[in-house]
């Protein structure tokens, strides 16, 4: 009887130990996620309220998928010099995971380790910036979440609002590579929808007001792209647009909070919590970054400043702005 009770122990032993594996052998992900803290360091380009959204995203999204995280938060304050210092001090630490917030701070992430996952997100195409072989299948330490914008969709929505304007007009930074790719691919669809546009590159924060203010006077309406510099300075271009009574659309959400009049665009919110699932794959579920497709958010909605649009005067019962989300 002795023998059999003891039998009986083990097997519940067993039984137990396979109940807390999977059919590899290792610990289930919720309890690997519960039990191990796992070094994460965000490094962010610059402070503005997209990038701070997906931030705060991925933040809120590591809680919801069981990731137990000590996070370390530097900003570069827009220094692509910093981002690479920030990115070194992350792998000489060891952290688990990096989460590379705009392309300059991806890019400085890549550099420093071909090893340390890597997430990014805030970056409008990947593969021309050279951080991934190809969206499906990036190939390397590193993947994530892209901000591209269906920009088509945006360019109608100018005709949409006053069927009068021509031409529109772009302010960007030259040093950034996607606000090159994105100025090329407004330039390649506009003339499709009756529409000329008109570029203003600058090099510098202190460059904007002064090209805008040359730009806003050779244009009927502003287009605003995925821009670091530009989105930092949206207040002075929300100014400058009320000075002048000009349709603006953005090509982001968080922009428009900021005074543009709309964008039927993403949320980085949404991007950050993407990335945090990305990341709970890679760390707790033993995913390979190389494999994880980028991943773009499917969620669009109208989003329209409700200031900016009594300030112009527009008509509120216009198509275009049924079902929108407005915001002040």
């Amino acid at each position: 009887m002795k023998k059999l009770i003891q039998s009986i122990a083990l097997i519940i032993v067993l039984l137990l130990g396979l109940a807390a594996c999977d059919g590899s052998g290792n610990k289930n992900s919720s309890a690997k996620s519960q039990e191990q803290v796992y070094k994460i360091g965000i490094s962010q380009l610059m402070e503005h309220k997209a990038l701070d959204d997906a931030r705060q995203g991925f933040e809120e999204g590591l809680k919801e998928y069981g990731v137990n995280a000590e996070i370390e938060y530097d900003n570069a304050h827009g220094e692509i010099a910093t981002s690479s210092t920030i990115a070194e001090k992350f792998v000489g630490d060891k952290k688990d995971l990096i989460y590379s917030i705009a392309t300059p701070a991806a890019q400085a992430a890549a550099r420093a380790t071909d090893k340390t996952p890597i997430i990014f997100t805030a970056v409008t195409n990947p593969v021309e910036s050279e951080l991934v072989e190809s969206m499906e299948k990036p190939g390397k330490n590193i993947t994530g979440t892209s901000d591209a914008a269906d920009i088509k969709s945006q360019l109608e929505m100018f005709k949409q609002l006053d069927p009068k304007i021509n031409k529109i007009g772009i302010i960007y930074n030259t040093s950034e590579a996607n606000s090159e790719v994105q100025v090329s691919q407004v330039k390649e669809i506009a003339p499709e929808l009756g529409l000329e546009v008109e570029t203003c590159g600058v090099n510098t924060i202190n460059d904007v007001k002064q090209g805008l203010d040359n730009l806003i006077t050779k244009i009927d309406a502003l287009y605003l792209i995925s821009d670091n510099m530009i989105a930092s300075s949206v207040e002075m271009v929300r100014d400058t647009l009320i000075e002048n009574k000009m349709i603006s659309v953005s090509a982001e959400e968080s922009q428009v909070a900021g005074g543009i009049l709309l964008t039927n665009g993403i949320k980085y919110y949404d991007l950050g919590k993407i990335s945090a699932r990305i990341a709970k794959e890679i760390l707790v579920d033993g995913k390979n970054p190389a494999e994880i497709p980028v991943e773009l958010s499917d969620k669009k909605t109208v989003v329209v400043n409700e200031e900016m649009l009594n300030t112009l005067g527009l008509d509120k019962s216009l198509p275009i702005f049924q079902n929108a989300e407005f915001v002040k």
